[in-house]
């Protein structure tokens, strides 16, 4: 059987068509065949680049860096001498509320019926005084009331006159009644009085019997003269006498009445009494009125570090106090460094209460700005000098330098010799 024409051409137009497709998946399989020359040359590592960053020009401060807690300052704990009461020792009032202050040459409590006033002062009051008293806790007295403007004349060991109407004005200024002394004093003074009206009487009859002698001419008059004499003696000792009751029955200080605290003015941290309850023992626990910040830092730190160095303190919500160290106590292996803000708001001491925060303290500082590198781009040479790499028209230079300062990550650096480092300059930090 004979094939048509058209049938031929048929044949051969399907052949081509599968001879172009072979050659297509040829061509293709042809392209993912790589020889092992080629993969060798693909996988192999790029040749090795620096990382470069610019030398600096800025100021650098090293500085101590921590987290210390918040509280007031210095607790006490403060103590009532009661010894001294004839009644049980009765809380009758002015019980304060924890984060009351306690203000000098104010009533900090009412013990039956009496103020408690507290005082500025290191030495405790240990006795009652009065006048006659001797001794250093008169002094300390008399100097806290004339620091106090209550004037007690001079200031010295011995409570006198002045320093008993020097704590009349105390007590005027705090609201209360001055102490009264002891009921037998009253009442020599009260003797003393009526003693010395009967010398006066006597003495006027002697001087009267003395001027009727006179009148009547008697040719002696020792005797009536001798009357009078003795009776203005007398009448001296009489007066003198009441001088010495009254000046002994001048106002007192009892013992239960003052409390002396180191410092004043103090934050109420605990009251352990209540209204109608009996004083026994400490009666509040104290602290200063002001926040302070306490971090604890190691013996190496400490050195670095001093009473009267500026500090910032990071507050919660991001914001920053000024502050300044205003001690270091050791505290076995290590310190605690007591920092002080310069100045809070109220909003500010809500903050700081009670709060854990971080607490920088600036220990060295460059003067203005310095060329500075990152730390990672100073290496030690072979002399053992210090260097940095330089990267200048595609060529790495070698660069001595003096370091500085060194903080945040960077170094002070000055180029040493004939070299030059300038701000802007790529220096080499790794590859």
């Amino acid at each position: 059987m004979t094939s048509s024409p058209k049938s031929r051409r048929r044949v051969l137009v399907g052949i081509s068509a599968i001879a172009a497709a072979s050659l297509g998946v040829g061509v293709v399989a042809g392209s993912r065949i790589t020889s092992p020359e080629d993969a060798a040359a693909k996988t192999a590592p790029p040749s090795a680049s620096q990382i470069t960053v610019p030398a600096e020009k800025k100021a650098l401060s090293s500085k101590v860096v921590g987290r210390g807690d918040a509280s007031f300052d210095g607790a006490v704990n403060i103590r009532v001498e009661t010894s001294g009461l004839k009644t049980p020792a009765i809380v009758t009032g002015k019980v304060p509320a924890v984060g009351a202050t306690i203000t000098e040459g104010k009533a900090l409590l009412e013990i039956t019926g009496r103020p408690v006033i507290a005082l500025a002062g290191t030495l405790p009051m240990y006795r009652s005084l009065s006048p006659g008293s001797k001794g250093p806790d008169v002094l300390q007295l008399e100097q806290t009331l004339d620091r106090l403007g209550f004037d007690p004349g001079k200031v010295d060991e011995e409570y006198d006159g002045d320093t008993a109407r020097a704590v009349e004005r105390l007590y005027e200024a705090a609201g209360y009644d001055a102490p009264t002394p002891d009921e037998g004093l009253q009442q020599a003074v009260d003797g003393a009085k009526k003693n010395v009206d009967g010398l006066k009487k006597a003495l006027r009859q002697a001087q009267v019997q003395l001027k009727q002698a006179k009148a009547a001419k008697a040719k002696d008059l020792t005797v009536q003269q001798g009357a009078v004499d003795d009776a203005e003696a007398n009448l001296a000792d009489g007066r003198q006498a009441l001088n010495e009751a009254e000046f002994k029955a001048g106002t007192p200080l009892p013992v239960s009445e003052i409390v002396y605290v180191k410092t004043l003015p103090r934050r109420v941290d605990k009251v352990n009494v209540e209204r109608g309850g009996t004083v026994n023992g400490v009666v509040m626990s104290a602290s200063g009125a002001s926040l302070v910040v306490t971090l604890k830092v190691d013996v190496q730190t400490a050195e670095h570090l001093k009473a009267g160095m500026p500090a910032t303190l990071t507050l919660g919500d991001g914001s920053t106090v000024a502050a300044k160290v205003r001690r270091m106590t050791r505290n076995g292996d290590n310190y605690d460094v007591v920092v002080a803000p310069n100045k809070l708001t109220a909003k500010q001491i809500e903050q700081l209460r009670d709060a854990n925060v971080r607490v920088s303290i600036p220990v060295k500082s460059t003067t203005g700005k310095v060329l500075a590198v990152p730390i990672a781009a100073v290496s030690s040479g072979s002399d053992g000098g210090a260097r940095v790499e330089v990267l200048r028209n595609g060529k790495i230079e070698l660069v001595p330098v003096k370091v500085g300062l060194s903080a945040d990550g960077y170094a002070q650096v000055t180029p040493t010799g004939d070299a030059t480092l300038t701000e802007g300059d790529q220096v080499v930090v790794g590859r």
